[in-house]
């Protein structure tokens, strides 16, 4: 299989790089008060492949789990604070059959430096690229029908009960877009390595024409293809959904315009289907349009405003992507994928310009959709 695509998570857990490993023997007392009875040898792998928030398979006698911590050298707290994420876990059992169960959390910093919580593991497949798993042929009904799956299920996680769940707390709906403007372009300001224009126009765009928001739901924040798992027998059924670090209670409409930064259409530049986040401009998967217009339907919401969602999740995803790139050059990890991700950068902020272009071009200001086409 290629690094595009993975069967399972067997396939990708490895060695951990060096500068972010640790003696697994650690972790064993803390093991043994959570899991009453576990025993035999202990040891430790590294999902690699994502660039946040780090993950490990640790095997403890005929026992499997999967830790997160925040990675070594952050200082964005929000981004990286294991206990949230656990409460958000934890808050979402019985109501959202998609959230993977929690473990034990660990507050105790000395045992590996940060934070970290402990989850049960999932099998499934997860796709990342283009290529599919083993055995598999993505033919244009298997893709539109995976599309279409994935839209639904976002859509079915901002219909959960809130309250239900015992997380009102923790996001501010009220103001939510307006504080994620100014939030992010602080952020940028932090992380800034090089001058780009496009993002700084981009920024200033935001800031001037804030929407009347559409509500708020839980949100999750980097909801996309590799944030989530799906049933290795049969791809259209999606098993669990990944990586809940940045989930809140905020405005949806900002999760599905985060989905669709991370969505490639088959006429787009070849700077961004070069970095494919999943299959999504093959032949039968939906476009950027018919997400939205499905997902208007399923949830019912007014989705004129999604040019500006659009638009704040290139922003997002450009700066997300300068903070680990700032890690990079700062000298925190020098895994050398981090050192390419300034052209991501660079890539992500111009298709932001070129969404503007078109919306002044056409007069659609912040209202339309068609402009989603770059």
């Amino acid at each position: 299989m290629s690094d595009d695509a993975r069967a399972d998570l067997d396939d990708e857990a490895e060695g951990p790089r060096d500068e972010e490993q640790f003696d697994p023997e650690r972790l064993r007392p803390f093991l043994e008060s959570s899991l009453p009875g576990a025993i035999g040898p202990l040891s430790l792998l590294q999902f690699r492949k994502g660039h946040s928030n780090l993950t490990y398979l640790v095997r403890f006698g005929d026992r499997e789990l999967v830790l997160r911590r925040a990675p070594f050298g952050a200082r964005i707290k929000s981004a990286h604070d294991m206990r949230r994420e656990f409460i958000i876990l934890s808050g979402l059992q019985g109501a959202y059959a998609k959230a993977p169960r929690p473990v034990a959390f660990c507050d105790d910093e000395s045992l590996l430096g940060a934070r970290f919580y402990l989850m049960e593991r999932v099998h499934g497949v997860v796709l990342r690229g283009v290529t599919p798993p083993a055995g598999v042929v993505f033919t244009a009904e298997l893709l539109r029908a995976t599309s279409s799956a994935l839209l639904d299920n976002l859509a079915d996680l901002h219909a959960v009960d809130v309250a239900a769940t015992g997380l009102s707390s923790i996001g501010r709906p009220a103001g939510y877009v307006a504080r994620q403007v100014s939030g992010w372009t602080e952020r940028y300001a932090k992380a800034k390595t090089d001058e780009l224009g496009d993002i700084t126009a981009a920024a200033d765009w935001l800031a001037h024409n804030l929407p009347e928001e559409s509500g708020a739901t839980l949100i999750h924040n980097d909801y996309k293809y590799d944030n989530v798992m799906l049933d290795s027998r049969d791809l259209t059924r999606i098993v669990t959904v990944l990586d809940w670090e940045m989930a809140t209670v905020g405005d949806p409409l900002s999760d599905l315009g985060q989905m669709l930064g991370y969505w490639s259409d088959p006429d787009d530049p070849e700077e961004l289907r070069a970095r494919p986040y999943g299959p999504t401009f093959l032949p039968g998967s939906l476009s950027r349009a018919q997400l939205v217009e499905r997902y208007a339907r399923r949830s019912g919401r007014d989705t004129s405003s999604i040019l500006f969602y659009y638009v704040l999740a290139l922003f997002k995803i450009s700066v997300i992507l300068q903070q680990i790139y700032k890690r990079f050059v700062d000298g925190h990890t020098k895994d050398p994928r981090f050192g390419a991700l300034i052209h991501s950068v660079r890539g992500f902020s111009r298709q932001s310009a070129r969404a503007l272009e078109k919306g002044r071009i056409h007069g659609l200001g912040a209202t339309r959709l068609g402009s989603l086409r770059s």
